[in-house]
């Protein structure tokens, strides 16, 4: 079995800009109102919706792309947190803060729709 997964944005080449230059991904190809990257071992579907549609036809909740925070989000591996931090920035994402110990560092970060992720050393 295989995982992929999928983010709603409501600009999709403004997001392939964005996980391409200054996540590190790779697009893989075109597939209707999405594209498919693939960050190493991961495919991420970035998938063109509306803000204010419903992700589900049985919920109240709408598309929203102000800041928004999930229990379920990603992680990109990088060896050079701060570099990648300084893409992020130049790209229109945010930098929410960070920490760092014995372990290395890590970055809380959100792309420019609202999703949050992280960036951590490898």
């Amino acid at each position: 079995m295989k995982i992929s997964v999928s983010v709603d944005v409501s600009n999709l080449k403004q997001a392939e800009t964005f996980y391409i230059e200054a996540l590190g991904c790779e697009k893989l190809r075109d597939q209707g109102g999405m594209s498919v990257i693939s960050a190493g071992n991961c495919d991420i579907y970035l998938q063109e919706k509306k803000a204010g549609t419903k992700p589900i036809p049985l919920e109240a909740v709408k598309r929203d792309y102000g800041r928004h925070w999930t229990p379920v989000h990603l992680d990109f591996l990088a060896e050079n947190v701060d570099e990648i931090v300084e893409k992020i920035l130049q790209l229109g994402g945010q930098h929410e803060g960070g920490e760092s110990g014995d372990w290395g560092s890590i970055a809380y970060c959100a792309d420019p729709f609202g999703n949050g992720f992280c960036v951590i050393n490898e």
